[in-house]
């Protein structure tokens, strides 16, 4: 699986929280489900954070089967379409956004979690 995640790293202008949220729950995340070959998106909103660590105060994050699947999303009218929309996101936020993209491990075998037997 591929996961895509775009960190917001910034801050939402004060007041907005609220619309912020509204704003990504009724105009982006349709969009975002509708991209060809999505597996899952999921927003997060940062509670906490480290002191010194950088602020992110959303990370969406969106899997694919694979890097064809992909790039097929990010070439889709719809993805175009959330990226014409995300400016009005933007008007209640300053910062910008850098994405990354990793390789879920397949072999969950070797991992355990504590206290499971």
């Amino acid at each position: 699986m591929i996961i895509r995640q775009a960190f917001f790293e910034g801050t939402i202008h004060a007041g907005k929280e609220a619309a912020f949220r509204g704003y990504v729950a009724e105009t982006l995340m349709p969009m975002w489900l509708a991209l060809p070959g999505i597996r899952e998106v999921r927003v997060l909103y940062n509670i906490e954070r480290d002191d010194g660590a950088p602020t992110y105060p959303m990370v969406l994050s969106t899997m694919f089967d694979s890097r064809e699947a992909l790039a097929e999303a990010l070439e889709s009218p719809v993805r175009y379409e959330s990226r014409e929309a995300t400016k009005g996101l933007l008007a209640m936020f300053d910062g910008h956004i850098h994405h990354h993209v990793f390789d879920l491990a397949q072999d969950q075998s070797t991992f355990r979690i504590w206290g499971v037997v």
